[in-house]
């Protein structure tokens, strides 16, 4: 029966992510809601197992977040070169 409270959190997360974008809270909303699926499928995890597949789904879905979208909007562009240097 614990499968909605991760459901419910991944939501409560995802809607913090809308409050204040990056794409941080993202990734802990999809682990969040990965690990309610689970639950709900039926796989019986315990406590542990359950916040060990959180923390393994909200890292590989940061980092593909990150992949996908590396420059986040109000991040600083670093120049490399002179513009004015021909």
């Amino acid at each position: 029966m614990a499968w909605w409270v991760w459901m419910a959190g991944g939501a409560v997360v995802g809607m913090a992510e809308l409050a204040l974008p990056g794409y941080i809270f993202l990734g802990f909303a999809l682990g969040a809601e990965a690990v309610g699926i689970v639950l709900a499928l039926g796989l019986a995890l315990g406590l542990a197992g359950q916040i060990a597949l959180w923390a393994v789904v909200s890292l590989v879905a940061w980092a593909g977040l990150r992949a996908l979208l590396p420059h986040q909007r109000g991040q600083v562009k670093r120049w490399t070169r002179d513009i004015n240097k021909n």
